[in-house]
């Protein structure tokens, strides 16, 4: 018979022990749970970025560098001596009126006694010829009177007429070098002479060289005094205000662009782009050896500055700038970012988010401007693509979108831990 009073203990114990045998099936679920959770897959972290309508472009992107579209050089016109030049580089000119350099003749060597001699002696010599020339010539003339009195007598023959002439001719000619031989040796006794008495010579006057146009002197070639021989380079003027800007681009690139090509050029100093259009392709290539060694062909792209002159006073001849070539530009086109395409075959495609997976669209690619490319079709504005997708990415695969700002710009700041820090 069960005491009363043991009843309750008696109850608990049964409802123990109905516990302890289920404890291992609620353990074994537990567990079982767990694993499930621990293998279930989770979603893949991915960065996103949405497809958007704005401005884009593309530009062809090299280095280039301003010139003046027109450069004279001042040259000697005549060997002299040239005086110092008063000019430095940047020294206004003005055309037809500014005297930009003055040649003076250069005189004679003087004579010493040995050279005055030897002067003297082929003065006494070309004189000593003449005389004879006269001699032989009076005689040759005399000669030829009675000659021809004999051939008009019919007492010599036509071939003794002849040569009678042709020795008269002759000597006529020796007479004139022999006039030309003393006159020679005396202007250059005389010459001698005004030297010694006077000390320079008076018979030319310097020549003084103006200026060509209204500039700027660019760069002065002879500076000091010295003796310059004719077409020696003296220095160079230009107007630094009328400047063009020269474009080296691969010839395949300079091929696409056509005159009137708008042009943007950066990095010359100023906080705004210079504005230029392109005037013309040259018709001639180059082969240029780029950084890594490689043979290039580049062709010049000119094209003329249209920015005001004022907003560009600091701009000078050959100063380097980076020029945009904008081949194509739509204010409202449909953009992603270039990271979020890759290749599937010969076609392009990107990874869109439907809802919380990844689905896989192909699109076609219009223009592109680097960072971001044009989408002709495929997608729609407002929808989300993940940026690099990479192998890690499937179709239909969770994704956990990472929205990143597409106006966020490397700041060039390393972390320690030597990552980049990105700002808004």
């Amino acid at each position: 018979m069960i005491n009363p009073k043991s009843a309750p203990n008696h109850k608990r114990n049964a409802s123990w022990q109905k516990v302890r045998r289920r404890l291992p099936y609620v353990g074994a679920a537990v567990v079982l749970g767990l694993i499930v959770a621990g293998l279930w897959p989770r979603p893949r972290p991915a960065e996103t970025a949405k497809a958007a309508i704005g401005p884009l472009r593309a530009t062809v992107n090299e280095e280039g560098k301003t010139r003046i579209k027109q450069r004279f050089t001042v040259t000697a016109p005549v060997a002299g001596q040239l005086r110092r030049i008063p000019f430095k580089a940047g020294a206004e000119v003005v055309s037809n009126q500014t005297v930009v350099a003055v040649i003076d003749p250069i005189p004679p060597a003087l004579l010493d006694a040995r050279t005055r001699a030897l002067a003297e002696a082929r003065r006494d010599v070309a004189t000593a010829n003449l005389a004879r020339a006269k001699d032989a010539h009076r005689f040759a003339a005399s000669e030829l009177q009675r000659v021809e009195k004999l051939f008009a007598e019919k007492a010599l023959s036509a071939q003794e007429l002849e040569n009678i002439q042709w020795r008269e001719a002759l000597t006529a000619r020796e007479l004139a070098a022999a006039e030309s031989s003393l006159r020679q040796a005396e202007a250059e006794l005389a010459e001698f002479s005004s030297v010694a008495g006077k000390g320079h010579s008076t018979s030319r006057a310097p020549v003084e060289m103006k200026a060509p146009a209204t500039g700027r002197v660019l760069r002065v070639f002879e500076e000091s005094t010295r003796v310059v021989a004719s077409g020696t380079p003296l220095l160079e003027i230009g107007d630094p205000t009328d400047l063009e800007v020269v474009i080296e681009v691969l010839s395949r690139d300079g091929a696409a662009i056509a005159p009137g090509t708008k042009v943007e050029l950066e990095h010359w100093g100023g906080a705004e782009p210079l504005q230029a259009v392109v005037r013309l392709v040259e018709p001639a290539a180059f082969t240029k050896v780029s950084a890594l060694g490689v043979e290039e062909q580049r062709v010049n792209v000119v094209a003329d500055l249209i920015t005001p002159v004022e907003q560009r006073r600091s701009v000078g001849d050959n100063f380097r700038v980076e020029g945009r070539v904008i081949m194509w530009e739509d204010e409202r086109a449909l953009k992603v970012p270039t990271g979020a395409l890759f290749r599937r075959g010969t076609n392009w495609a990107v990874f869109a988010l439907n809802g919380n997976r990844a689905e896989f669209r192909p699109v076609t690619i219009g223009h592109a401007s680097g960072v971001e490319s044009q989408v002709l079709d495929g997608i729609k504005a407002g929808e989300e693509v993940i940026l690099y997708p990479g192998d890690r990415i499937k179709d239909g695969q969770r994704i956990q979108p990472l929205q990143v700002s597409q106006e966020k710009q490397p700041v060039d700041e390393i972390k320690p831990d030597g990552l980049k820090r990105f700002a808004n």
